[in-house]
């Protein structure tokens, strides 16, 4: 593929090189490009948090952010979030009802997993401003909320 933007990207610890126009979003790469399903293109305004990503260790939204903007950050994605946080964060989502139809689930991990990082033993208030940019329309959040406190419960020293 020839494009504007030639780049290296560590994505989910593997490198690799791209030649993409320089508007590709990093939704575009990864689900087109690279067949990463887990970001899901939803609302593509970066209002449903569907397509929540980790570029160098934060939440992102790859539906506005430019792939080649990340060159030279690593990119994680729920497939490459593989360390014990999300372990407890996966378990307890499936073990308290959290996952329905599955379509925020990855989002809402990337985002619960990033608070978990910052503060091991959120309140209630804390997990839902957390998680109040990914839009869930089947759990009512309160199962999402309640998975998140039982990870946090689980992991914090």
């Amino acid at each position: 593929m020839t494009g504007d933007s030639d780049f290296k990207l560590d994505i989910n610890g593997r490198t690799r090189r791209f030649d993409v126009p320089a508007t590709t979003t990093l939704l575009t790469l990864l689900r087109d490009e690279l067949n990463v399903t887990s970001p899901k293109r939803g609302c593509n305004q970066g209002v449903c948090g569907a397509c929540t990503v980790e570029v160098d260790g934060w939440p992102v939204r790859a539906c506005l952010t430019l792939a080649a903007g990340c060159a030279g950050k690593p990119v994680r994605t729920i497939e490459g979030a593989g360390d014990a946080l999300t372990g407890a964060l996966q378990r307890s989502f499936v073990a308290l009802g959290a996952v329905q139809c599955g379509f925020c689930t990855s989002g809402m991990l990337i985002s619960a997993r990033d608070l978990l990082r910052r503060v091991p033993r959120p309140t209630i208030e804390q997990v839902q401003a957390a998680l109040s940019g990914n839009i869930c329309r089947c759990t009512g959040y309160r199962k999402i909320v309640d998975a998140v406190l039982a990870a946090a419960e689980e992991c914090a020293p």
